[in-house]
């Protein structure tokens, strides 16, 4: 419950810092989107996940390996989380595009690498409008180092 909470709060932020843009429709809807994957990927929706995803979604993810998110370690069970903040800082869109940059703070658990500690990391997600519907089709994300 309190990481729903979370969820809404961030998602009710991040909507109105976004009603300053050049386009606040289409960034309020991104914003909304992102904030969905971050529940279902809480939740372990990965059904609910991949509606938002292009069938040739691809990531740049942590472990420095480029994967189709629908066999990557999300998917497949690999990789969960306890805890999952996501930070947007800027969204830009072009025409059928949009592209989220930020930092996010996860807690990886269960039997996922480096369950149990807090990792920092940056992230770009980007958006692409197809027929009719927003889709993911790119994310890169990558750890901050601590030193």
């Amino acid at each position: 419950m309190k990481q729903l909470i979370l969820v809404i709060t961030i998602i009710a932020a991040a909507t109105v810092t976004g009603a300053q843009t050049p386009n606040p429709s289409v960034e309020n809807l991104i914003r909304q989107l992102e904030g969905k994957q971050v529940l279902y990927l809480l939740s372990g929706n990965l059904t609910a996940m991949e509606k938002d995803w292009s069938p040739d979604y691809t990531v740049n993810n942590p472990f420095y390996k480029i994967v189709n998110a629908r066999r990557g370690p999300v998917r497949s069970g690999q990789l969960t989380y306890s805890r999952f903040e996501r930070r947007i800082e800027n969204i830009r869109v072009q025409n059928r595009t949009a592209v989220v940059m930020g930092a996010e703070t996860v807690v990886p658990d269960g039997r996922s690498p480096d369950a149990g500690k807090v990792i920092n990391r940056r992230f770009t997600n980007v958006w692409m409008k197809k027929r009719g519907r927003w889709q993911m089709f790119a994310r890169h994300a990558s750890p901050i180092c601590s030193n």
